[in-house]
C-alpha cells in the first residue's frame, strides 16, 4: 500500500481534483455544487471525491439531507513540509553555486 504522501500527490495529479480542492478552500460544498462547473455527471464527480477521500484530502459529513464535502487542510501540510524540505536543499545548492561563480568572476576579471 502506498504511503499517504504518495496517495495525496497521485490524487492531486488530476486537474479536476486540484480544482475541487481549490474550490473547497473557500468552504464546504455538496457533490452537486462541486459538479456544477464541469461537463460531467455527478457520478464522475463522486469518483473524483472518492480518490480525494482515500488520500485523506476531503471528508464527508451528514448535515440534514446533504453530505457536505470538507477539505482536510492538515493533509496539505504533509505535502508542504515535503516540498519545503527539497526547496530548501535546492536553494542551498544554488547559493553555493552563486558563491563559486562569484569567486571565479573575482579571479578572472
Amino acid at each position: 500500500m502506498a504511503d499517504q504522501l504518495s496517495r495525496v500527490l497521485a490524487a492531486l495529479a488530476d486537474p479536476t481534483r486540484r480544482d475541487m480542492v481549490a474550490r473547497l478552500t473557500v468552504g464546504d460544498a455538496t457533490v452537486g455544487e462541486l459538479a456544477a462547473p464541469y461537463d460531467v455527471s455527478t457520478q464522475a464527480v463522486s469518483k473524483h471525491l472518492k480518490v480525494l477521500e482515500a488520500a485523506g484530502l476531503v471528508s464527508r459529513s451528514r448535515a440534514a439531507q446533504t453530505r457536505p464535502v470538507h477539505l482536510e487542510t492538515q493533509v496539505l501540510d504533509l505535502v508542504t513540509v515535503w516540498l519545503e524540505r527539497y526547496r530548501r536543499r535546492a536553494e542551498e545548492r544554488f547559493t553555493r553555486l552563486d558563491a563559486v561563480l562569484a569567486d571565479l568572476h573575482e579571479d578572472n576579471p
